[in-house]
């Protein structure tokens, strides 16, 4: 399985009072990360793939430690956990190479803008998600309530 790796630049605005990236902020990192590795398929290529849109249905995000201002660039690494006919899961780790500050996933919808509703993942779509399917699993991405004393308010 392939992961895909983002590096993240932070921004001073990312910090809270509190001297952290807030906690909202990891929602843009994710984005961020999500969009580079899904038009990773379709807009150089000449592929209409996911192109058309797509929209999330879910996010489910676990803070592990926070993540504090500094010039070099943090790490989102990305893959799917689950492809289905209308949805996939993207499961996430930002993190530098010693510590794991978030951990998450979305659940991400194709959409066709035009008809204004969801639509199937194409055959070229889910070949090109396959090589970043976690293991072959098709259970979705880890809960992340299994370890709330693990978990850090940002």
């Amino acid at each position: 399985m392939a992961r895909h790796i983002y590096r993240c630049p932070l921004r001073w605005s990312d910090m809270d009072a509190f001297g952290h990236v807030n906690n909202v902020v990891f929602l843009r990192y994710l984005e961020e990360a999500r969009i580079d590795f899904m038009f990773r398929l379709a807009p150089g290529n000449g592929s209409p793939s996911f192109s058309g849109g797509s929209v999330v249905a879910r996010h489910e995000i676990e803070y592990k430690r926070p993540l504090v201002h500094r010039h070099e660039p943090v790490t989102v690494e990305s893959w799917v956990t689950k492809i289905g006919a209308a949805s996939l899961v993207i499961a996430y780790e930002i993190k530098d190479p010693d510590q794991v500050y978030v951990r998450a996933s979305t659940t991400v919808v194709p959409y066709d803008l035009q008809a204004q509703r969801p639509r199937r993942i194409t055959a070229e779509e889910k070949s090109f998600l396959e090589e970043y399917l976690e293991g072959g699993r098709q259970d979705g991405a880890k809960d992340a309530r299994q370890d709330p004393e693990e978990a850090v308010a940002a």
